[in-house]
C-alpha cells in the first residue's frame, strides 16, 4: 500500500474537519448573521440586590436567555440572538423563575442591532432603560465613549477627562451621553457633582475601541468608575459568557461532545501519520508564539 504524502493527509483531514463543522483556524469573531442582533443586560440600580434576569422571545417559546445574579455595576456580554421581539424580565437573585416579574419590559431587537437593557434608578422607583448602542469604531489612534450616570451621589454630574476632553454636561441620574470621540489610553476622569462633589478616578480607554463608561456609587461613600469594552477592532464585540436558556440562543462555543471525539481521533490519526514525535521526557512542548 503506498504511504500518502503529508499534503494528502493534511487535505483528507481538513475537509473531515470541515464536514464535521471544525473550524480550521482561529481569527477574528465573524460578522453577526444579517437576521440577528445583539443585547445585553446592566444592573445600575445603587440600591437594589442582585437579579436574575431572562430574554424570552415573545413568538419562540424555546428561545431564551439566562443571566443569573447580575449585580449593581454588573454588564452582561452580548447575546447574540435571532432579530425579533423579546421579553426581557428580572427577579430577585434565586427567585423561582415562575413567579411574577419585578420588573419587565418588551424590546424589539433589529437585524445587525445592539441593545443594552439597565436597571435604573433608585428601588423604589426602579425602571428598566433599553439603550441604542453605537459600535461603530472610532478613527485610528482615538477611543469611543459614552458616559451612563448610575450614581445617586452628587447628580446631576460634569464629566471631563483630565486633558480637557468633555464627555458629559450636566447628567442625570440614570441618564447616559452620546458617545465622542476622545484620545485613547490611560488618563484621569474628572467627575464634578452639582452637590460639590469631586473625583479624579483613574480610566484607561484603550484606542481603535468602543467603551461605556459607568460612574458608579462607591461602597462606602463617594464616587468609581468602571468600564465596559463594547467593541474593538477589527469587529471583535464580546459575546457570550453566560448561561443560555433551552432556546440555543448562546454562541456555539464548541463542538458538540461526538463530534469533538470524532475529531481528536481524526486529528491524532494525522499526527502519527506525518511523523509528528512525541516530545522527550522532562522536556515540556514548545508553546506557539502567536
Amino acid at each position: 500500500m503506498a504511504r500518502l504524502s503529508r499534503t494528502t493527509l493534511v487535505a483528507v483531514l481538513s475537509a473531515g474537519l470541515c464536514a464535521l463543522g471544525m473550524p480550521l483556524a482561529v481569527g477574528a469573531a465573524a460578522a453577526p448573521p444579517a437576521d440577528s442582533g445583539l443585547v445585553r443586560m446592566a444592573h445600575l440600580s445603587p440600591d437594589t440586590p442582585s437579579v436574575d434576569a431572562t430574554i424570552d422571545a415573545v413568538s419562540e417559546p424555546d428561545v431564551e436567555v439566562e443571566l443569573p445574579a447580575v449585580g449593581y455595576g454588573d454588564v452582561s456580554p452580548y447575546q447574540r440572538v435571532p432579530a425579533g421581539t423579546y421579553t426581557v424580565s428580572a427577579r430577585a437573585a434565586g427567585a423561582d423563575q415562575g413567579s411574577p416579574p419585578v420588573l419587565a419590559t418588551t424590546v424589539t431587537v433589529a437585524p445587525g442591532s445592539a441593545t443594552t437593557v439597565a436597571g435604573v434608578g433608585l428601588f423604589a422607583d426602579l425602571g428598566l432603560a433599553v439603550l441604542t448602542d453605537d459600535l461603530t469604531l472610532p478613527p485610528a489612534g482615538s477611543a469611543r465613549a459614552r458616559v451612563l450616570d448610575a450614581a445617586s451621589t452628587g447628580s446631576p454630574l460634569d464629566v471631563a477627562l483630565g486633558g480637557g476632553t468633555v464627555l458629559a454636561t450636566d447628567l442625570a441620574f440614570a441618564e447616559s451621553t452620546d458617545p465622542v470621540d476622545v484620545p485613547g489610553g490611560a488618563g484621569t476622569l474628572v467627575v464634578s457633582g452639582a452637590d460639590g462633589t469631586s473625583a479624579e478616578l483613574p480610566v484607561d480607554l484603550a484606542a481603535g475601541a468602543v467603551h461605556t463608561v459607568l460612574v458608579l456609587d462607591r461602597e462606602g461613600g463617594g464616587l468609581t468608575v468602571t468600564t465596559t469594552l463594547d467593541a474593538a477592532g477589527p469587529g471583535v464585540v464580546p459575546v457570550g459568557g453566560v448561561e443560555a436558556g433551552g432556546g440555543g440562543t448562546a454562541a456555539d462555543d464548541g463542538l458538540p461532545v461526538g463530534r469533538a471525539a470524532l475529531a481528536a481521533l481524526s486529528l491524532t490519526a494525522l499526527l502519527l501519520a506525518v511523523g509528528v514525535r512525541r516530545p522527550r521526557r522532562g522536556h515540556a512542548p514548545p508553546f506557539p508564539t502567536s
